[in-house]
């Protein structure tokens, strides 16, 4: 699996970064005496006491004088008595006043050692606060430390799927160094190859190789031109038709103007040279026809110098002489001719040194070839112009392929804004043809650069530029984008009435009429019989009494009713009515319109000020992301925010995961450290690169091997 170009780092807010730890609270100096001040108050103490000290001397010599002149006999002991006496008691007095001093200043020292003694011990209070509220906020800040540590921020760029070319605008040569490790690093790691064409002249590629150096395996192949173009044979393996070209390519590389006719004039001049010098080499033998012999040629062509000393240096043959001074007509006396000519050997002469030392070396994933920058201006030129086309030619013999662009071999082209027009052109559609993923930095940008960047399928970067006219071609080629800004308000208030007058009239008039007849017949009958007797024994103890009752009734009756009634009658109503109605409304309504306004994404100011490293990258979202977000699924552009710093890579908090989703090409995060290249990394996959086919041949030549 091709494992995908890095351009950079995009960082994700997360929560604020907590900081440096806090400080750990300095302890206090340790009081101590000074010396200094004991030494002062000592030498004071001196001072004062040195009228004592003579003083307590003087007594007392004059004391021992007396005291041996009264031995002596020379004076009597009622004269050196009284003297003797006093000068004792004098002695005395000076010898107490001494001691006092001494006194006062030991005590001044012991007052002065507590004073220490207090000011230390309530410095190591405040020292054992201070120590405590130090632990509790270290505590507080490894907790939203370790919360901020454990949170991915910084998250790889890829080279979008679709993206055949990237091509990077402006920037510095530290930026350029950041750019080109960031981006090789991995793929080296990952069993990549990376060819780097460095024609700024600033050794951008020195931290790649120094870096590549380290991890071991074989080291990178480094040409500084032109101290190593004996041990570059780029036109070794190049046909003599190819070999013109490039000649010719590369002759007029120093030249501003120079027309279609003039190149192919120049073409023509030399694939006649090569023809003639490629039907034998100085010894009979045939194969590939060095530069410095092509030179040779040119000279003798345009009558340069003595033939001789070419003749002597082995560089052309008699033959060869006098073929090539009969080329274009006897005397060669057509002025054209002989203009081109001269012309083709002074700007071809830097090159003939190509190819005479040339060495094998084993083959590497990494090759650098680079102008020194104490080159001429037109030496670097006409040198990056013969690297470049020679690899054009190279390159174009790889079979066309298809299918999606392979970053396994990637091309660098730094400085690519000193190269033609049509030399960009021709190197880019051979990378493209043969699905080389390309790399194209610009330091400024001309007219001819403006047109070209972000042609095709290609993703621009563009870092600090300083220039103003750069900046603003920089950032229309971004892009304008459409925001909603308000263009209009309305404000609208109606009031309506409504009047409404209505009548009614209505007339009924109705006929009734009804007949009714009834006829009834009933009859009834009743009969009922009675008897009755009293009991034969009381309630009392009387004597019963006899007796009894009976009656009877019987009766009949029948009844026979008719009845007709008779109904007419006639009614008429008559109704009528009048309604009135008025109504009245307010009405206010508020509009407000908004209207697209086209401003830039990115103004020229923001250009120019842009970090070392930061780059922002532009393509086109339709062609597909790389993360498979949604956002590419529709048509635009995308802008994006890049820091090139390849040490983000070796932060906890970065991961090769892109921000948006998880690429299917992307390998996972752990296995690619941003500060080390593996010297154990698989160089198998190499027979599936396109451009395997062409580079062994120069890679067999190693700079300074002997």
């Amino acid at each position: 699996m091709t494992p995908p170009l890095y351009l950079g780092w995009q960082y994700a807010a997360t929560d604020a970064d907590p900081g440096p730890p806090p400080r750990l609270p300095a302890p206090p100096g340790q009081l101590e005496l000074s010396a200094g001040w004991l030494a002062a108050q000592r030498r004071e103490e001196d001072l004062l006491a040195r009228p004592l000290k003579i003083r307590l001397a003087v007594f007392a010599a004059l004391a021992l004088v007396l005291a041996g002149c009264a031995v002596a006999g020379w004076l009597t002991v009622v004269v050196a008595g009284p003297v003797l006496v006093a000068s004792l008691v004098a002695a005395g007095l000076s010898g107490r006043a001494r001691w006092r001093g001494e006194r006062v200043l030991r005590r001044r020292i012991e007052a002065e050692q507590s004073r220490v003694e207090v000011l230390r011990a309530d410095g190591e209070r405040r020292l054992r606060q201070a120590q405590g509220e130090y632990t509790r906020l270290v505590s507080d800040w490894q907790r939203r430390r370790s919360a901020f540590a454990s949170r991915k921020s910084w998250h790889a760029v890829p080279v979008p799927e679709g993206i055949d070319r990237v091509d990077v605008a402006g920037g510095t040569l530290a930026g350029w160094s950041a750019v080109l490790t960031m981006a090789a690093a991995y793929q080296l790691a990952a069993g990549g190859e990376a060819t780097v064409v460095d024609l700024s002249g600033g050794a951008v590629a020195a931290d790649l190789a120094g870096l590549c150096a380290a991890a071991g395996g074989v080291p990178p192949a480094v040409w500084v031109l032109p101290d190593d173009l004996p041990r570059l044979d780029l036109a070794a393996s190049l046909a003599p038709g190819e070999l013109a070209d490039v000649l010719a390519l590369s002759a007029s590389a120093a030249e501003e103007h120079r027309s279609v006719r003039d190149l192919a004039v120049d073409t023509a001049i030399l694939d006649r040279v090569i023809d003639v010098l490629d039907s034998g080499g100085p010894s009979g033998q045939g194969g590939p026809v060095p530069v410095r012999r092509v030179t040779a040629g040119l000279r003798t062509l345009a009558q340069i110098g003595d033939p001789r000393a070419d003749l002597a240096a082995g560089l052309l043959t008699d033959r060869e002489a006098a073929a090539l001074s009969t080329l274009f007509g006897r005397g060669t006396i057509d002025r054209v001719i002989l203009e081109r000519a001269l012309s083709l050997e002074a700007q071809l002469r830097r090159l003939d040194s190509v190819g005479t030392e040339a060495a094998s070396l084993p083959r590497g994933r990494l090759r650098v070839v680079a102008v020194d920058r104490r080159a001429s201006a037109q030496s670097a030129t006409t040198l990056g112009s013969f690297a470049v086309t020679a690899l054009t030619h190279l390159i174009g013999r790889v079979p066309a392929a298809h299918g999606a662009t392979s970053w396994r071999h990637t091309l660098f082209l730094l400085g690519a804004e000193r190269l033609r027009a049509d030399v960009l052109d021709r190197f880019t559609d051979a990378c493209e043809a043969s699905r080389c993923g390309l790399v194209i930095a610009y330091r400024s940008m001309p007219p001819h650069v403006r047109q070209r960047i972000g042609r095709g399928n290609a993703a621009v970067a563009f870092m600090r530029l300083g220039n103003a006219e750069d900046a603003k071609a920089a950032s229309e080629q971004i892009g304008a984008a459409h925001r909603f800004v308000v263009s209009q308000l309305t404000e609208t208030v109606g009031t309506s009435v409504t009047d409404t007058l209505g009548g009614s009239y209505t007339s009924t008039v109705g006929d009734s009429y009804s007949a009714a007849m009834s006829a009834g017949r009933n009859e009834s009958r009743s009969d009922g019989t009675g008897r009755s007797s009293p009991s034969g024994a009381g309630v009392l103890p009387l004597t019963p009494s006899a007796g009894g009752s009976r009656s009877e009734q019987a009766g009949t009756s029948r009844g026979t009713n008719e009845s007709v009634s008779l109904t007419a009658g006639i009614s008429t109503s008559t109704a009528w009515g009048l309604s009135t109605s008025r109504a009245t409304g307010d009405s206010e309504s508020l509009a407000r319109s908004l209207q697209r306004s086209r401003e830039l994404v990115v103004e020229p100011s923001e250009l120019q000020r842009l970090p070392v490293t930061a780059m922002i990258v532009s393509y086109g979202s339709g062609s597909g992301l790389a993360a498979g977000t949604a956002n590419g699924a529709g048509l635009g552009r995308r802008v994006l925010l890049v820091d090139a710093n390849p040490a983000i890579g070796a932060l906890p908090v970065a991961t090769l995961d892109a921000l948006d989703a998880v690429p299917a090409n992307t390998v996972p995060a752990n296995t690619v450290p941003a500060n080390t290249v593996p010297d154990n990394a698989v160089l198998d996959s190499r027979v599936n690169d396109p451009v395997t086919a062409w580079w062994p041949e120069v890679a067999r030549r190693a700079p300074g091997s002997g």
